[in-house]
């Protein structure tokens, strides 16, 4: 064979890493532009819920909406539209996102995999503990200091530019993955009212139904959505959060391909490829902003804070402390032990930085809340201690980025 040429198995080799290299970059380069446009529009939320246009902003996202087909009709207030409907697609997205990962991405083999994910592993532990350590009556809120909004972090990464790795980017992202399927993991079981066994075993049927689509490899997506549809409403009547079923379905969505590979036609993308790129910009740009205006307008009342001062401590310090002290001694440890190996080109102290924007919980951590706490006002309390978490968090990373570089 003319060594000029590649050969066929070595031309698709080359095609699938340079997907992967262009897939990691526009991801990157999507949540970071997303981070920022989420910070703007949560500071629109809260200028807005503390203006004289509160009233209206309030009653806006009480307002039901109605959708009637045939004989039946579905009822839902505009804010349980966004959080159970947009979220559901928001989730299939972090879905598709997780199973790429786990089955060609950072997450496909134990070697790349374990570093970050003992990382999330121990940022998702310790904030728990610390949260419960501090609230026994209260046990609830504990999945509340356990999420990283991913995009805000991201941004945060970008704004430093050069001064950060794309070995240091791609830890992140890593980690931010698992720790998005730790979150719902946490949602589906520890956030779950009583559960109507009627519809689990409906949802259980169409389940079957879309594990037999991906068994026999079918390719065209519209009977995957019909059936996911379906799937949202049975787990909807379950009482499992309906955005569960955005993560159950995409677990389903084949990665494999009939065609051969090609990266330039979409006709040759797999339907897992094809619904991940045609809703990924969608959900960075219209559901994720449209979530923080309904859900981060919170009026700036200190008294419910003092109220409920120790749950708002619990998250608060979950944040700050518990994530970089989890991701930081945990990846230790692991490294010490010799069960996992730290990236040759990531300091320990970058490490420790990165724990720290793993405390930016914004989203994540505002959408757990509600699943958390039925009272309104320990919703709002939560949330103030969010915002100045995250904010608190994300100073303390970018102060320790900026002096590792000077220092380097």
């Amino acid at each position: 064979m003319n060594n000029n040429f590649f050969s066929n198995r070595q031309f698709q080799q080359i095609l699938k890493v340079k997907e992967k290299y262009n897939f990691i970059k526009n991801f990157i380069s999507i949540e970071t532009l997303s981070g920022f446009i989420l910070f703007a529009v949560t500071v629109f939320a809260v200028i807005i819920a503390n203006s004289s246009y509160s009233d209206f902003y309030f009653e806006i996202l009480k307002s039901p909406i109605s959708i009637s087909f045939a004989e039946n009709s579905f009822s839902m207030s505009t804010l349980h539209w966004i959080n159970d409907v947009l979220m559901a697609i928001f989730f299939l997205v972090v879905g598709l996102e997780i199973k790429r990962d786990m089955l060609i991405g950072e997450l496909s083999s134990v070697r790349k995999a374990s570093f970050p994910i003992i990382a999330a592993i121990g940022g998702m532990i310790i904030p728990a503990v610390i949260y419960l350590a501090l609230n026994k009556e209260h046990p609830t809120g504990f999945g509340v200091p356990m999420a990283t909004d991913i995009a805000f972090a991201l941004g945060i990464l970008l704004l430093l530019g050069n001064r950060v790795s794309m070995s240091l980017k791609l830890f992140l992202v890593t980690l931010a993955v698992v720790d998005d399927l730790g979150a719902i993991v946490v949602v589906a079981i520890f956030y779950t009212s009583e559960i109507n066994y009627l519809f689990f075993i409906h949802a259980i049927v169409i389940y079957t139904l879309l594990l037999a689509l991906n068994y026999f490899n079918v390719q065209k997506l519209l009977p995957y959505l019909v059936l996911g549809v379906f799937l949202w409403i049975f787990v909807h009547k379950i009482g499992i959060h309906s955005t569960i079923a955005g993560v159950l379905l995409a677990f389903t969505i084949p990665l494999k391909q009939k065609k051969v590979i090609k990266i330039e036609s979409d006709n040759y993308k797999a339907p897992l490829v094809k619904l991940e790129h045609a809703l990924h910009n969608f959900s960075a740009f219209v559901i994720m902003p449209l979530f923080a205006l309904a859900n981060a307008g919170v009026i700036i009342d200190f008294s419910s804070v003092i109220e409920h001062k120790q749950i708002v401590l619990g998250v608060a310090l979950g944040l700050v402390l518990g994530k970089p002290i989890g991701i930081f001694l945990f990846t230790y440890l692991a490294n010490y032990l010799g069960i996992a190996t730290k990236p040759a080109n990531v300091t320990w102290s970058e490490i420790l930085a990165v724990g720290f924007l793993g405390g930016i919980g914004f989203t994540m951590s505002i959408f757990i809340s509600h699943l958390a706490f039925m009272d309104e006002s320990i919703v709002s309390a939560v949330k103030i201690g969010i915002f100045a978490s995250s904010i608190s968090a994300a100073i303390i990373g970018v102060t320790l980025l900026l002096l590792n570089k000077k220092r380097a």
